[in-house]
């Protein structure tokens, strides 16, 4: 059943947090336990799911989604299968409706990112229930991406408050379509005038540093390739060779751009 419901500011509207431990552990209505009784570790349901935010020329998409996969894995793949690799997944949510039509009852709740579609879809019958893909707003940051894309300038992208330095870091190299990895890289703040700059922590959030900034201040958002950073798996292969030869292996690559 449904898990940790607590009402949000809208009289009508909840927010509710559901995990897969619920629906393993907990009793459930005749239909979930017609689908358990069939012995299968992890079952899979069709899901509708109403996206007109994203285009407003389809209406919805349905998918196939297991009963673990949780509300941000459905942005995720929705944001994919619609090419958006420039939109910030933390711009957008999940909100399920159920419409009592007997007693013409019609609830709204917001779901908890690890919300599982397919296991609330699961605790009502057929045609009550549905999930809408609702967008936040955001605010516009300007980030000067010639290290990522030589002859590229800047990129400019809406993201969230919340989005941290390595998520916008991901969201640039998801837009060149890139295979190079977040560690790779550092976000700075810059300003030329006053011949100042300061590397960003991974955690900080871009949006709300760019908030800070003074009015009548050049300053911009510049990513820079960290010079020490090495792969994992480079890292592995001098580790397995290394007591075999004494001499420095020559496939110890780094620092490759994909165009």
């Amino acid at each position: 059943m449904l898990k940790h419901v607590h009402r949000a500011k809208c009289a009508d509207t909840l927010s509710i947090v559901s995990t897969a431990s619920s629906f393993n552990h907990e009793p459930m209505s005749s239909r979930c336990s017609s689908i358990t009784s069939l012995n299968i570790s992890n079952p899979v349901d069709t899901i509708k799911v109403y996206t007109k935010c994203l285009r407003a020329d389809l209406e919805y998409k349905t998918l196939g989604l297991a009963y673990t996969t949780t509300c941000s894995e459905v942005i995720s793949i929705l944001l994919n299968k619609y090419r958006m690799r420039h939109r910030d997944p933390n711009l957008f949510f999940m909100t399920m409706e159920i419409n009592l039509r007997k007693i013409g009852l019609r609830t709204v709740f917001v779901l908890d990112n690890e919300s599982c579609p397919a296991v609330l879809q699961s605790c009502h019958p057929r045609g009550e229930s549905r999930f809408c893909l609702q967008s936040k707003k955001g605010g516009l940051v300007k980030v000067y991406d010639g290290e990522l894309m030589p002859g590229s300038k800047y990129k400019s992208l809406l993201i969230s408050e919340r989005t941290t330095v390595d998520e916008l870091i991901k969201i640039l190299l998801n837009c060149y379509n890139s295979k190079e990895q977040v560690e790779q890289f550092s976000l700075y703040e810059l300003s030329k005038s006053e011949e100042y700059q300061r590397k960003l922590h991974h955690d900080d959030m871009p949006l709300n540093v760019q908030c800070c900034w003074p009015s009548n201040r050049d300053y911009i958002f510049i990513i820079k390739r960290n010079p020490n950073y090495k792969s994992k798996q480079v890292q592995t292969i001098w580790t397995d060779h290394h007591e075999e030869k004494e001499e420095p292996s020559t496939n110890e690559y780094e620092n490759f751009i994909y165009i």
